[in-house]
Parts: C-alpha cells; sequence; structure tokens
C-alpha cells in the first residue's frame, strides 16, 4: 500500500521519520533490557553485518550466550564498509555494536569463517551456528583492459574509503587512486554510492555507464535524484567493450558503444542490443565496476553437508533459516544474493526465532 496523503500532496516520509526516532532515542540514552535468565547454550554467530548482529542481538535478549566472529577488522559489515558515511553515520553503527556488548555479545574480529576456523570447528564448541558472511564477492565485467592500474570493483573502492579511511592518505595507511575523470560502470544503489563518493574524493567529472535507459535504472529513485544533483554524469544506453591503457598499465580510456533496447528478456526487462557503427571512447583514469556480486565460496567449500545452488547461495528454509546442515542456519545476501540491510536483519531475526526453538528441544 502507499500513503494516500501523496495522491495530493507529497506522502508522509516515513524514512525520515523512523531515523528520527532512532537519532532521538540515540542522544537521549539507548535503555538496554534485561536478557532473560541464562539458558547454558551458546551460538556462534558468523559475520557482523546486519543479519549477523540482528540475529546476536535477539538471541542474547532470550538468554543465550552469543559469540560473533567477524573477517574484517571492525563490526558492521556491508554498513561500515559498503554504505559510505554521508548516507550513514558510522557512529551509529557503533552505537548499535556497543548495544550488543551491553547485552553480553562477544565479538572476535579478524576470524576467517572457512580459513581460520570451520563451521564444523565451531560446532564442536556451540550448541548452532547462524551463518551471516553475506555477499561480497565482486563480479566483473570480463573484458579486455580491464587488469589496468585504476581499475576498481565497487566493494574494494567503497571499503577502502569507509573502512580503511583511504581519504585521509596518507594519514590512513590504505591509498585508493584520486581520478580527475571517473567512471563508474553500473545502475544500482552501489554505483550510486561509488560515484557519489568519487565527486566527495575532489574527482572532476564522474560518468555513470549503464547499458539501459533512465527508466530502467535499479537504483532507488532518491539516489538517481541526489546522483543527478550533486553532478554526476549519465551516460546511458551504453555498453563498455574494452578499457585502453596509456603504455605504463594505467587505464585512461573506455571503448563503449550505443546501445538499443528490444524485446522484454525473461525478467520482462527489455534487453538492450548494440547499435552498429556505434562505437565511441570516454577519457577515464580511473574505473569502478558495480554491476553486482556473488557469494564469497570460501566457507561453503569447505563445509559438507550444507547445500548451495547453482549461483553458490546457501540454501534455507525461508520462513527460519534453517539449512541442510544440522544446527547450521543462515541469513542475508549469502541466501538470496545482494539485496537490502533491512531484508537481511529480517532474516536474523526470523533465524534467531528458529535457532531459540532449536536449542529448547535439542
Amino acid at each position: 500500500m502507499r500513503c494516500i496523503v501523496g495522491k495530493k500532496n507529497k506522502p508522509v516520509a516515513i524514512g525520515n521519520l523512523e531515523r528520527y526516532a532512532a537519532d532521538w532515542e540515540m542522544e537521549h540514552g539507548v535503555e538496554i533490557p534485561e536478557p532473560k535468565p541464562p539458558t547454558g547454550k551458546r551460538v556462534a554467530v558468523v559475520g557482523a553485518g546486519p543479519a549477523g548482529l540482528t540475529c546476536a542481538g535477539e538471541l542474547a535478549k532470550m538468554g543465550h550466550s552469543v559469540t560473533i566472529f567477524e573477517a574484517l577488522h571492525k563490526a558492521g559489515g556491508v554498513l561500515v564498509y559498503g554504505i559510505p558515511e554521508y548516507r550513514l553515520p558510522k557512529k551509529i553503527v557503533e552505537k548499535e555494536i556497543d548495544y550488543l556488548k551491553g547485552l553480553g555479545v562477544r565479538i572476535v574480529l579478524d576470524a576467517l569463517i572457512g580459513r581460520t576456523y570451520t563451521i564444523d570447528d565451531l560446532l564442536n564448541k556451540f550448541n548452532a551456528v547462524f551463518v551471516g558472511s553475506g555477499a561480497g564477492h565482486p563480479t566483473f565485467l570480463n573484458i579486455p583492459g580491464e587488469n589496468l592500474n585504476g581499475i576498481y570493483s565497487a566493494n574494494e573502492y567503497l571499503t577502502r574509503i569507509n573502512l580503511m579511511k583511504a581519504n585521509l592518505f596518507p594519514q590512513s595507511h590504505t591509498p585508493v587512486t584520486r581520478g580527475k575523470n571517473v567512471t563508474v560502470i553500473g545502475g544500482g544503489n552501489v554505483a550510486m554510492d561509488a560515484a557519489r563518493t568519487a565527486l566527495r574524493m575532489k574527482a572532476d567529472t564522474v560518468t555513470l555507464i549503464y547499458r539501459r535507459g533512465k527508466e530502467e535504472l535499479p537504483a532507488r529513485i532518491e539516489e538517481v535524484t541526489r546522483a543527478e544533483e550533486e553532478g554526476v554524469r549519465f551516460q546511458l544506453l551504453t555498453s563498455p567493450l574494452r578499457f585502453v591503457g596509456n603504455g605504463e598499465g594505467w587505464v585512461e580510456k573506455i571503448e563503449c558503444e550505443r546501445m538499443e533496447l528490444g524485446e522484454p528478456d525473461a525478467r520482462g526487462r527489455r534487453r538492450p542490443l548494440p547499435v552498429a557503427g556505434s562505437e565511441f571512447a570516454i577519457d577515464t583514469d580511473t574505473a569502478i565496476v558495480a554491476i553486482g556480486t556473488d557469494s564469497n565460496k570460501l566457507l561453503t567449500n569447505v563445509t559438507p553437508g550444507l547445500e548451495v545452488n547453482k549461483r553458490g547461495y546457501i540454501v534455507v528454509d525461508e520462513a527460519t533459516g534453517k539449512t541442510t546442515k544440522e544446527g547450521v542456519y543462515a541469513g542475508g545476501d549469502n541466501t538470496t544474493g545482494a539485496a537490502t540491510a533491512i531484508l537481511a536483519m529480517g532474516a536474523g531475526k526470523r533465524a534467531a526465532m528458529a535457532i531459540d526453538e532449536y536449542l529448547k528441544t535439542k
């Protein structure tokens, strides 16, 4: 349903109201609820992203002992490494993590499950495991020249800046190319984040390439509008053919071709088709590929009994997050593919309820 106020005026800004309520609570102090009496059950949570943090918090309130294992050096997952500061201030995430610690949740950083420990290792020490490891394996174009210097996946570009503070180099120890003419390839929310971040890194021009038209952009309308307002140039109905280097190993051009929309594909979207003889080049010294992510198979490859689908995502019961491996539950992007933080949080909450029931009957 949609807000009926929007028929005559602007609709009620529900998101802004929710943000106000959350900010008000933060300013006036968050009340930590009293957990239920300890159950003596121990649960391991893999990944300190939206799904894992939510699942951990719910389980802690139920009286279970919860330990989160996070591969990176800071908890928060995509909330800290993927979403830029201007969209989600990191102090908000830090407050939420402090709240979890107040509930008794333990967080172990720099622990890569699948390498540091396996799921079976965790099952030897814990009564149940929740996997919320996300879908952080970047997808590339697989076109000539993609290995040139100055070409990033959106994951790497945003992680270096958001989590590793590459924008503060040399005060920080993680550099990133400060391109003058930056090109972003993709049309989703992550592409908009990368483009707007490049502007904040003082790029002279930021051009966004997308192979369909504006109406087909998968990003939220608000994100597209903000990018346009800030000066991002949209090169629509365009597809990259190859990256061209300058002889020293750095990208200097992207050769492209124009596209036109044909008949709808299996998902109902009009298929982009190349226009013969329409090749042209875009000058660029930094390119950011933002065309989606896949699951990272590091964990699933070393977990016998854990079924995955043909795309490598963990197979779960949608209502409970239960996997095919006894005592193991999962939720978030590692089961659905890249989606929103709120959907991942919902999956974490549903899984926590299912894990609680499992522990009561175990």
